[in-house]
């Protein structure tokens, strides 16, 4: 192979391996299930929390795929669309633009666990996580699938937009 086609290969390997979401803040060495959940994420106790909370353990770690709704892979309304279905036994919208044009608007200084958040990426609104209280959301990022990340973490406190309630 020409010296000079290897390293266009070699430069296009690394742009893919290190390009990266925005999401990254969050990655981890160790294997995804055996991240603790941090105790101040749990928030106070609730049967819908607390289902919640099952069906993150169940799937935490699951990577990201554009479109997915399964353990193979979920993109973020896929995974809160699933985890409101198996968890709460509750239909969500199955998009982000959809679940935007329903639920109730939920103030920032009154956001409860099981809430929706929002945040806008490149010039709109098209990341959403659910809120599980001490400042914890789940959601399915890009880089690492399904994690969980502080809500006024250095990437999503300035580009969280909004939250939804769905009951």
């Amino acid at each position: 192979m020409p010296l000079k086609l290897r390293q266009s290969l070699i430069l296009l390997v690394l742009a893919f391996v290190l390009g990266g979401c925005a999401s990254n803040q969050n990655l981890r060495t160790e294997p995804a299930d055996t991240w603790p959940i941090p105790v101040e994420a749990r928030g106070a106790a609730s049967d819908k929390t607390d289902k919640l909370w099952q069906v993150y353990e169940r799937y935490v770690g699951v990577p990201y795929e554009y479109g997915g709704t399964s353990a193979e892979g979920f993109d973020c309304s896929g995974f809160i669309t699933t985890a409101f279905r198996e968890g709460l036994d509750q239909q969500l919208p199955r998009t982000t633009s959809q679940m935007l044009r329903h639920g109730e608007v939920v103030p920032p200084s009154e956001i409860q666990p099981g809430d929706l958040v929002f945040f806008r990426i490149g010039g709109k609104e098209q990341h959403a996580g659910i809120y599980m209280g001490g400042n914890h959301f789940m959601h399915a990022s890009t880089s690492i699938g399904v994690t969980l990340s502080e809500l006024n973490g250095y990437y999503w406190k300035d580009r969280f937009t909004q939250a939804r309630r769905f009951d």
